[in-house]
């Protein structure tokens, strides 16, 4: 929380077992209360991927695994990273063995822009693994938009 939000109190009522097992995974992730990880769960729900309309400004990943010799499609993946540069923010390419490739492509724009990207990695011969990850809706600008310092004085 950047500034200090106004909090409500509610309660729940929870089974003991259910409780007790939502407790020891909380413990697991690390969380030292029940209010931060009930706060992470809403938050999940609300950026679900499937329950946000398409003209959401997002951003997030795509993951993908693919076979690094599987003829054109490196050359493929590519003109696609071109093809969405505007939507591209960064990417990551590790060779996970003689025969596999791991990208993970850093993504923020338009949701239904970015499910298009996600949908013509995942239909290309060799790829065999791929999917979109939506980890913030970006908000709209409120004018409390922070500034960044000139680059080499510009």
């Amino acid at each position: 929380m950047a500034e200090k939000e106004e909090l409500t109190r509610f309660g729940v009522s929870i089974p003991v077992p259910l409780i007790e097992q939502f407790d020891r995974s909380i413990a697991e992730q690390g969380y030292t209360n029940r209010s931060e990880a009930i706060r992470d769960l809403v938050r999940k729900s609300l950026i679900d991927d499937a329950k946000l309309q398409g003209d959401k400004q997002v951003a997030g990943t795509v993951v993908l695994v693919y076979d690094h010799h599987a003829s054109e499609l490196s050359s493929s993946l590519m003109e696609l990273q071109h093809q969405y540069h505007h939507d591209i923010i960064s990417t990551m390419h590790v060779h996970l063995n003689h025969d596999q490739c791991l990208e993970i492509l850093v993504v923020r724009g338009q949701l239904a822009r970015l499910r298009t990207l996600h949908q013509q990695i995942q239909v290309l011969k060799g790829v065999l693994y791929a999917e979109l990850s939506v980890t913030y809706v970006v908000e709209e600008a409120t004018g409390n938009q922070h500034s960044h310092p000139p680059v080499n004085g510009k």
